[in-house]
């Protein structure tokens, strides 16, 4: 991860929610039954972001009645051809670190652009994360997130 000492990390508190679960692949009629997420790993990696060390489904927090904005990434990738499904899409990804029990996980913000993405609108209050697997997280429990602030904007 490329986040040094210098980011500017702004805190704050959210739910964990359940997702549509397509990038896990454990959603009802999905169409990726292995998940979104271990077809577009490796063409992130292509790109230049290794997210192998990542849980194979995003963790979505909500920080309702927040919302959220991707200034400056620190990486986006344009027209992701991972699927013959549907047309390519774009996603941002910004480092993140999830704090989780007095425990520090470090991650990234997944952000399919929803301009591009055909299904599975989400809220603008909801936040996608990629980090590895964290044993105790479900459904109803309250994280703290750490965003970079040069990066993320937070609304509200």
């Amino acid at each position: 991860m490329a986040v040094t000492d210098k980011t500017m990390w702004q805190r704050i508190s959210g739910v964990v929610q359940a997702g549509h679960q397509v990038a896990s692949g454990l959603g009802a009629n999905n169409p990726y039954p292995s998940g979104t997420l271990q077809i577009q790993f490796p063409f992130f990696k292509a790109l230049g972001l290794d997210l192998s060390g990542c849980y194979l489904g995003t963790l979505n927090v909500s920080i309702a009645p927040r919302t959220f904005q991707l200034t400056q990434p620190e990486y986006t990738f344009r027209k992701v051809a991972w699927t013959p499904l549907h047309p390519p899409e774009d996603f941002s990804f910004s480092a993140c670190r999830i704090i989780f029990r007095e425990q520090l996980y470090t991650g990234w913000v997944y952000y399919p652009h929803p301009e591009t993405k055909i299904r599975h609108f989400q809220n603008p209050s909801l936040i996608e994360v990629l980090a590895p697997f964290i044993s105790g997280v479900e459904y109803g429990v309250r994280v703290e997130l750490e965003l970079n602030g040069k990066e993320i904007m937070i609304n509200g």
